[in-house]
């Protein structure tokens, strides 16, 4: 099986949400939005992508 995908984003992908908008149609479910600053990473429940947030958060996302 392969290692599930591991994306880095920062505070200029906020509001994140999964399928990103540049993925594949191929790879299109749902789209879910994903709370990465609670903890600073997130997993979709559809696709298993896990988020880490790198960086700081600007003013604008608390």
């Amino acid at each position: 099986m392969a290692d599930k995908l591991t994306i880095e984003i920062t505070a200029d992908d906020l509001p994140l949400h999964c399928p990103p908008p540049a993925a594949p149609l191929w790879c299109q479910h749902p789209r879910v939005f994903l709370d990465v600053l609670h903890s600073g990473e997130a997993v979709c429940p559809y696709c298993s992508t896990r988020y880490v947030f790198k960086g700081k958060v600007s003013g604008g996302h608390h």
